[in-house]
């Protein structure tokens, strides 16, 4: 019994810490994939040896998992993960619950709009609508991931969180937030304080003169906050009262996706 109890860990132990380091990189990868990640930052980022993320990456290529630059030496995610992810629709389709909801409030305020959904402690944007106002502002790409808290829509999820969720994810994120306008887990609380108590999220952003955009949460039929829908227009176009009239057709329409989400359960 005790020469058993010295025995180095099995395989399988090795093999799945493996797999958990796999998709911490595609995680990775997807947040940073219009520009790809080099060989040295996704070791730093995953704190494991160059050799080894060397070799993880190579395998990845060689499946089509990844594929590598040849000119910038980036990796990006490479079109297995696209094709898998065209046959992973959930029974409930959020996107297409959405489609109605964000059209109109393209043509009510002919500003952008985006859907945007949880996931772990990131957000996805999963669709988006242009409106038709002249200056478009394409603030976020279908696909693209980034930190819970980051972006109206994703902020609007995340003050709906209870207040200790709310703590867990700044703790998992606090590394991250830097990248995004210098956030520190201070300036992000303030602003989910600020959430709350306005029962909408709003930021500022840099470009095109200013960008101002609106988001607010979805909640399942548990009523847990999802999901988000959020506009973004120029900020000439944004002033307070405007704000207002437009987080107020935000809420209207999350409300109607809520009625129809009620009794509902699979939307991973």
């Amino acid at each position: 019994m005790e020469s058993a109890l010295r025995r180095p860990a099995p395989k399988q132990a090795l093999g799945t810490q493996g797999i958990s380091r796999v998709f911490a990189l595609l995680r990775e990868l997807g947040t940073h994939n219009r520009g790809g990640m080099r060989l040295m930052d996704i070791a730093r980022r995953l704190s494991i040896e160059p050799p080894t993320a060397h070799r993880i990456l190579k395998c990845l290529v060689e499946e089509r998992v990844l594929r590598r630059d040849a000119a910038t030496k980036h990796y990006h995610l490479g079109s297995v993960i696209f094709e898998l992810g065209m046959t992973a629709t959930p029974k409930l389709d959020i996107r297409e619950l959405c489609e109605p909801a964000m059209k109109r409030i393209a043509e009510q305020t002919e500003d952008m709009v985006f859907l945007t959904k949880r996931s772990g402690f990131d957000t996805v944007c999963l669709s988006r609508k242009e409106g038709k106002f002249p200056v478009k502002t394409f603030t976020l790409e279908v696909g693209m991931r980034r930190p819970l808290g980051v972006g109206s829509g994703s902020l609007a999820i995340l003050s709906a969180l209870p207040e200790e969720e709310i703590r867990d994810v700044m703790r998992a994120s606090a590394d991250r937030l830097s990248e995004y306008d210098g956030l520190t887990v201070a300036s992000l609380m303030s602003q989910v304080w600020r959430t709350q108590k306005q029962s909408y999220a709003t930021r500022d952003l840099r470009g095109l003169g200013g960008v101002r955009t609106i988001g607010v949460a979805i909640r399942d039929g548990n009523g847990t906050p999802f999901a988000a829908l959020s506009l973004s227009a120029i900020k000439s176009r944004m002033k307070d009262e405007r704000v207002a009239r437009i987080a107020e057709i935000l809420k209207t329409e999350a409300l109607e996706i809520e009625k129809h989400l009620a009794g509902a359960h699979d939307l991973d």
